[in-house]
């Protein structure tokens, strides 16, 4: 889904292993398709670097995504999630503002939480969980 905006940005997508989870495949798909959306277009000069992996904790699954882009301010974390929150104008960076606002829906829809952590000009890691339901 996200080919075009790989290619056309130089983005390296890598991913470690990811486990096998009970979920909605459409919802994941379009968690994941926002979230490296994101990472691609609030990128730096560099090329864009997505890095995806999970790790087991206890009953379960934390996700991160990992860019090398422009950071989100800290004082914004809980603000991005919210309908219609921009931090930045239309003008700058495509976009309606309801793409996190649906990650966080699609994450607590399968009893996780979803968070950032993020500095100004240093990049964003996404993290959100999905509970084991083996």
């Amino acid at each position: 889904n996200l080919k075009t905006a790989i290619a056309e940005s130089n983005a390296v997508v890598t991913y470690n292993k990811l486990p096998t989870i009970m979920s909605d495949p459409q919802q994941m798909i379009s968690l994941f398709q926002n979230l490296i959306d994101n990472a691609i277009k609030f990128r730096s000069k560099k090329a864009p670097r997505v890095r995806i992996s999970a790790e087991r904790k206890g009953d379960e699954w934390v996700f991160a995504i990992r860019d090398n882009g422009i950071g989100i301010d800290p004082k914004e974390s809980e603000r991005i999630f919210v309908m219609f929150q921009r931090l930045h104008g239309s003008t700058d960076y495509p976009g309606t503002g309801i793409g996190l606002s649906i990650c966080k829906k699609i994450v607590e829809r399968h009893g996780g939480r979803i968070w950032l952590e993020s500095e100004n000009a240093k990049g964003s890691t996404f993290y959100f969980t999905v509970p084991d339901r083996k």
